[in-house]
């Protein structure tokens, strides 16, 4: 195991070598960023708003049913949901949500041109079937998943401000306290930061799997998984290690 896992090591770099270089073609390269934008970040919006809205109002309740103390200002609840969003929800988790959506898109998109021998014919074209395929979506996720990261503490904050408004269980102007509250600034460049590293991670590591599948399109469905199932893990432990250097 730990041989196979040292041999895929030292693969994923030597195509991550060939990836990082400068295109042959920059007009080209640049086109294709806002097609992967388009492909890989606009289509994400409505599914990380929309899970951003529920998840923000189902931390706040949580949070309001657990902080039972009365010792304690009722805005504190505001302002731990605020935090929970900045610090872990908004850039972590949908990271691992966009690993599965974004990242199944990536390894079954370019397996099916690996095994249809597209990626073979580009080669002997003479162009660097893996800069041209992979870079611009590296790039365009690393340029747009911070937008996404944003706009997910946003609504997230916005889900917490409406199920406090319909349910009552604190009042409005005490959950916008916690909010404003002792706001540190930094905690939305920690999500920042961490959501570009999540997104090198997202692209390349599907790219990888679809890069070099093999055989058919059951083949091209299994690299999908193991490179849906890699990427979280990766994530979750640079988010580990972001943590440490960052917050510690």
């Amino acid at each position: 195991m730990i041989k196979r896992a040292l041999f895929l090591t030292g693969q994923y770099f030597f195509l991550m070598r060939k990836v990082f270089v400068l295109p042959d073609k920059p007009r080209i390269f640049f086109k294709q960023i806002w097609v992967e934008m388009e492909k890989l970040g606009l289509s994400s919006i409505s599914i990380v708003s929309i899970i951003s809205f529920f998840m923000g109002a189902v931390i706040t309740i949580q949070t309001a049913l657990n902080f039972v103390n009365p010792l304690f200002p009722k805005y504190y609840i505001g302002l731990i949901a605020r935090d929970s969003i900045l610090l872990e929800f908004s850039s972590t988790m949908i990271a691992l949500i966009l690993a599965g959506k974004v990242g199944s898109n990536i390894a079954s998109e370019i397996g099916s041109m690996r095994i249809t021998e597209q990626i073979d014919a580009m080669e002997i074209m003479g162009v660097n079937s893996a800069n041209y395929l992979i870079l611009p979506k590296v790039v365009a996720a690393v340029l747009f998943n911070p937008f996404l990261s944003i706009l997910s503490m946003f609504v997230g904050i916005l889900g917490g401000a409406f199920i406090v408004s319909v349910t009552q269980i604190i009042m409005l102007a005490d959950y916008i306290r916690g909010i404003q509250i002792f706001f540190i600034p930094f905690y939305i460049t920690y999500g920042i930061v961490k959501m570009i590293v999540f997104s090198i991670i997202i692209t390349t590591i599907p790219a990888f799997y679809g890069y070099n599948a093999k055989g058919g399109s059951l083949d091209v469905g299994r690299s999908g998984t193991i490179s849906i199932v890699s990427s979280c893990v990766f994530i979750l432990l640079f988010n580990l290690i972001l943590t440490q250097l960052m917050l510690i």
